[in-house]
Formats: structure tokens, sequence, C-alpha cells
């Protein structure tokens, strides 16, 4: 006779992938019930963390862990190159904006320490606090990226989350009661999913059943000095045009344009769901980008602004349903 206990351990189980409960759940429910008296059974329920390790153990199954049906292998694949690009290009990004920031801070002069400066001073201490965080923690993604591709997954994973924590103060502030006026919320909400969604993304599909992280072409270092050179030249060059958003997004229409024709060059010879997970990203920073663009539609004298972020809206666009065509037929040949 079936115990409430059993039940709900198999009612848990399945949260896991079909196959893997055809070849598993008796031996897990077995276990689960091993040492549990039979007429407490119905007195019972799972633990917090039993449902947690299998929830863990569903993502894993489903994010490629080895023995997974094929769809569940590129979904992985998919989901680990999504997350590995938008480190990257928000490590890049990143790192450059602060290079820039300080290198004009410190030759100009003492009003121009003074302006770096004030950007943390004068203010309360939680002000201060959020400052100063807010400047350094995305300083965490360079750590993340590499990390990540030296297979140090755990500092990887801890990395990713503390670079994301600063777009969540933006969404949080307006609770505090602080007096601020509230910001743009469609913007500060695009900016807070392209930063959570490859910090999750990197947990969840990097983990220790995966295989480890590799970049399509090039060592690490380069790679990571190439997204520098092009984010850090598009702000010197355009500097008017230059919002939170320009860097990235021209770090990714020049990355996804140059890997399209790698790919072309290459033929079949890349991974599966790599275009996909392309798409994805480029649907991500697509969203930042019209979201940042939107309050300036109206604003007298922001032309050079309108019509760089115009141009990138519609390269983004444009690369974005290009590798979304490009994954659908992958997938359709595979």
């Amino acid at each position: 006779m079936t115990t409430l206990l059993e039940t709900r351990y198999r009612a848990v189980l399945r949260l896991l992938p079909a196959s893997y409960r055809r070849e598993r759940e008796e031996e897990m429910v077995e276990t689960y019930l091993w040492d549990i008296d039979r007429d407490l059974q119905d007195q019972s329920r799972p633990t917090l963390g039993e449902v947690a390790s299998i929830a863990a153990l569903a993502v894993r199954c489903r994010l490629g862990a080895p023995g997974s049906p094929r769809r569940y292998a590129v979904l992985g694949a998919a989901v680990r190159l999504f997350a590995l690009a938008a480190v990257l290009l928000q490590a890049a990004s990143a790192v450059v904006d602060r290079i820039l920031e300080l290198t004009w801070s410190f030759t100009h002069g003492a009003s121009g320490r003074q302006m770096f400066l004030s950007g943390f001073t004068g203010r309360g201490a939680t002000d201060t606090v959020v400052a100063v965080l807010t400047w350094t923690l995305p300083l965490l993604w360079a750590v993340a990226y590499f990390a990540l591709l030296h297979d140090r997954r755990r500092p990887a994973r801890y990395s990713a989350l503390g670079a994301a924590l600063p777009t969540l103060w933006p969404l949080v502030r307006p609770l505090t009661g602080d007096g601020m006026p509230p910001g743009v919320p469609w913007y500060e909400t695009s900016a807070a999913l392209l930063a959570w969604l490859p910090a999750l993304a990197l947990c969840a599909a990097h983990h220790r059943d995966a295989p480890p992280a590799r970049l399509p072409a090039g060592s690490p270092g380069l790679v990571f000095l190439a997204g520098c050179v092009v984010t850090g030249g598009s702000l010197v060059l355009v500097p008017g045009a230059a919002d939170f958003v320009w860097a990235p997004a021209t770090g990714f229409v020049v990355g996804a344009l140059g890997w399209l024709l790698w790919r072309v060059r290459r033929g079949d010879g890349t991974s599966p769901g790599a275009a996909l997970a392309l798409a994805a990203l480029g649907l991500l920073v697509l969203a930042a980008r019209v979201a940042a663009l939107y309050p300036w539609l109206h604003v007298p004298g922001a032309g050079v602004l309108l019509g760089g972020g115009l141009g990138q809206t519609a390269a983004l666009a444009l690369l974005t349903a290009a590798l979304a065509v490009v994954g659908g037929r992958d997938l359709a040949r595979r």
C-alpha cells in the first residue's frame, strides 16, 4: 500500500525528466523511505533540502548532464554559451568604462578628481556605500569570465552574482522611502534582466557535470582584450552617442557579426545551439537599447545620441533576427 510520504516523494520527483524517472525513480523512492518507520510515513513530508536537491538535479538533467537526451544536451550547450558570451560582454564594458572614467578624472586636474570623488562623498552613509559598491562590484564580471574559462566554477558563480547585485538597487530604492525620484522603470528592469539572466544561467548550466567552458576561437586573454578594444573604441570615437548601453551593444554587434562570418568559413563546425544562444543575448541587449533610448525621443538637442541609438537598434534587430534564423536551421538540420 502506498503511503502518503511516498506519494509526496513521487510528486516531487516529477520535476525530473521522464527519461531519468524511468531509470531511477524506484531506486530514489526506496532510498528516501529506507530509514523512516512506515507508521510515521503518513505524517511526514520531504524536507526542504531534499526538494532543493531534486530541483537542482532536474536543472542539471535538462542542461546537459551525462546521459541526458540530445535535446537537453543541445539546450545545455546553448545556455552555457549564452552565459559565457554575456559575461564577456559585461566584463569588457565594465572594465573599459571604469578605466576611461579614471583616465578622464585624473587627467583633468583637481576639478576632474573632485568631480570623480563627489560621486562617493557628500551624501549619507547608505548612498556612499551603494555608490562604492555600484562602482566596484561590476568589475567582478571580469573575475567571473576568467574563473569560468579556467574551470573555477564556484568563484565564477559567486562573482557573477556579486556583479549583478548593483542592478537591483534602482528597483529596491523606491521601497526605502529616501525621497529620491524614481528612475525609468522599463530601463531599470531591462538592465536587471541583462545582468541577472546571464548570472543565473551561469550558475545553472555550468554545473559540476557540465563540460569545461571554452571559447569558439582564441585564448581568453586575447578575446577579452578584443572586447575591451571594441567597447572602449566605441566610447572614444562616438562620445556624443554613448550612454550606458552603447558600449555593450557595440560589442555585441561586432562580436555577433564576426561570429557569423567565422561560421560561414567553418561551415557546420560550430556547436549546436550557438546561434540561438547569441540570438537570446541579442534580444536582451536590444531590449536594454530600446529602453535606454525611449526617454530621449522627445528631448531637444539629442540628435547625435538618438541617431547612434537608432542605428544600434536597427543593427541589433537585424543581427538578432539573422541569428535566430541560422539557429532554427541548425536545429532543423540536426
